[in-house]
């Protein structure tokens, strides 16, 4: 099998962004993500799941694992993700500008 295209690439990290912010920052249908989220810093998780770069990178793992065949690029793949996860998060984000001040 051979490595997926630059498209399941694309798709990979919107899904990777996705599920990072849904387990970042939304509380879910009925505050589920809410209540997990509660829970994991019960447990002493609550810096993973406060650190949106450091989620990305649990959540990218499976999405990388899935879209590359060799380790090389398994590793590759989980960098990247996680990467293209925060551009989405820091820059693609940003409230629109306003008008221009005189």
């Amino acid at each position: 099998m051979e490595e997926r295209s630059a498209l399941w690439f694309v798709l990979g990290t919107l899904a990777v962004w996705r599920m990072t912010h849904l387990l970042h920052l939304e509380h879910g249908p009925w505050g589920l993500i809410g209540r997990f989220r509660a829970f994991a810093e019960r447990l002493g998780l609550g810096d993973l799941v406060q650190c949106f770069f450091c989620l990305s990178l649990w959540v990218a793992l499976p999405v990388a694992w899935w879209l590359a065949v060799s380790w090389p690029g398994r590793a590759i793949a989980w960098l990247a993700l996680s990467g293209g996860a925060i551009l989405i998060e820091v820059r693609g984000l940003q409230p629109p500008p306003g008008p221009p001040q005189n």
